[in-house]
């Protein structure tokens, strides 16, 4: 009989992780059957793009996982995420840990607002007690929601696999595949996860990520067993490193009307929740537009999905943009693209817009973002843009945090500290390090090497395949021992 799994795959850079990499197609060539859960929304969509023999997918029934915790004891599940989510401990970098707090308890009230003290005390010991900790996660295990019972008697699975060790709604089936008595693994998507999110949701057995780096945070942010912790590199990141998703330079000019005789930079928007973007878009717009740059140059400018949400601050953010560069010629923006309602923009299916944005760009620009990683994969000059807002956000219940005052987040502080890219507080910086680069472009790209080895670990495309092999054999009851042959 072949073995099954299910894989929660309820985001977009999931399913770039699972599905636009090797890691599906080893399981499925080994004999595995997969059962891919994804959101509801766009179920249809993705199972007509990715269809392939051996691959099932399901609802991950999100509406009803959100219902149980809206409904069933909310104020105590809603205090165990807290806690869970920025009470790691104090022998990692924690400044991550600190701006969620401070995100999440912005929107507190009532008796919420009055328990803080209580909670911060809880946090403070749990940042330096083990068993602190341990108690807080078991405490979230009696929440099982059930949802998933049909799913688990019908296909009867051997493991589940989710995006993440229970840092979001996939903790309900992940907790309910252990109280099975199911083997539970969990991948890393994000760059930040592991600095980001803490303590685990829910009884997961094994975890893969992208480097040594993430597998210390893990091990000492959240007291996971070094044995139990692969490295695997980022699937997710493999078309990059073999070029599979780029788009030859003049037609991508073409697409989007841009002159191959200008110099490209292109700003893509990031930490937008705590801070506008606004100020870094409309400085680098104008240095565009009134040609106050070293060379002439042009501007791309790449929404973050969370613009796209209607009627919201971000929203509003992206329509006052669009409206500040009409009529700038030489300013243009990137139109979205999604699979579905549910997983938002730039769900996957933007790839090689994506590749080729940060390949052909003269000068990369952004806030600290993921993107600063995929673009030093692509060997380009790289500015962080950190100017401030007064005030930020300056809207009730809605937490805001300078841009210059997270530099010493773990990614941030490991992206300055690299040398990969310059950090620009202001617009008279952003002319200057822009025009250092125009005249430089290849500076800092052997800082640029060095970080995407760090980071990455392994550059020859083959971590889809590492991590499938990891995962097939845990499903096969043994863990893998896997050479560094990295590139």
């Amino acid at each position: 009989m072949s073995k099954r799994i299910f894989i929660a795959a309820d985001h977009g850079l999931a399913l770039i992780y699972f599905l636009q990499s090797d890691v599906i197609s080893t399981l499925l060539k080994a004999g595995v059957e997969v059962i891919m859960l994804v959101d509801d929304e766009a179920l249809t969509a993705i199972e007509e793009r990715f269809r392939a023999p051996g691959l099932t997918f399901e609802g991950m029934r999100l509406d009803k996982c959100l219902e149980y915790y809206r409904n069933v004891s909310p104020v105590i599940q809603r205090w165990l995420d807290l806690l869970r989510w920025t009470g790691g401990s104090k022998r990692m970098n924690t400044t991550a840990l600190d701006g969620n707090y401070h995100l999440i308890t912005a929107g507190y009230t009532g008796y919420s607002r009055l328990a803080l003290p209580f909670l911060r005390a809880v946090i403070w010991m749990m940042r330096r007690s083990h068993l602190l900790r341990s108690l807080i996660v078991r405490a979230q295990y009696s929440f099982i929601p059930n949802i998933y019972t049909d799913l688990f008697e019908k296909y009867q699975p051997d493991m589940v696999v989710s995006r993440t060790p229970g840092w979001r709604m996939d903790r309900y089936i992940l907790r309910e595949a252990a109280k099975r008595g199911i083997r539970t693994a969990a991948v890393t998507v994000g760059w930040d996860n592991p600095s980001s999110y803490s303590q685990s949701g829910a009884p997961v057995d094994y975890i893969t990520c992208w480097s040594e780096i993430q597998k210390e945070e893990l091990v000492l942010g959240s007291d996971w067993d070094p044995a139990c912790v692969h490295i695997g590199g980022v699937p997710a990141y493999d078309g990059y490193f073999k070029r599979e998703w780029l788009i030859p330079r003049d037609e991508y000019f073409r697409q989007h009307g841009l002159d191959p005789q200008r110099k490209l930079l292109s700003y893509a928007c990031s930490f937008e929740t705590l801070h506008p973007n606004f100020p870094n878009m409309k400085a680098v717009a104008d240095l565009v537009n009134n040609n106050e740059l070293g060379e002439p140059c042009q501007l791309l400018i790449r929404f973050h999905p969370n613009h796209f949400i209607e009627s919201s601050r971000f929203e509003a953010e992206k329509l006052k943009v669009v409206e500040y560069v009409k009529g700038m010629s030489h300013v243009h923006v990137v139109e979205p693209v999604s699979l579905g309602k549910g997983l938002g923009h730039y769900s996957g299916e933007d790839m090689p817009e994506k590749a080729s944005m940060m390949a052909w760009s003269d000068v990369f620009l952004t806030v600290y973002s993921t993107m600063v990683v995929e673009t030093a994969i692509h060997d380009r000059p790289i500015i962080s843009v950190t100017i401030d807002t007064p005030g930020g956000w300056n809207m009730k219940d809605v937490y805001s945090l300078p841009l210059t005052a997270i530099g010493d987040w773990p990614t941030h502080q490991r992206f300055r500290l690299a040398g990969a890219g310059r950090v620009a507080a202001s617009k008279e910086q952003v002319r200057e390090h822009v025009n250092f680069y125009l005249q430089h472009p290849d500076a800092d790209s052997d800082k640029r090497h060095k970080f995407i080895l760090d980071e990455c670990t392994f550059t020859d495309g083959s971590a889809g395949r590492r991590t499938g092999e990891y995962l097939l054999s845990l499903v096969n009851g043994f863990t893998l021992e896997v050479r560094d042959d990295r590139s």
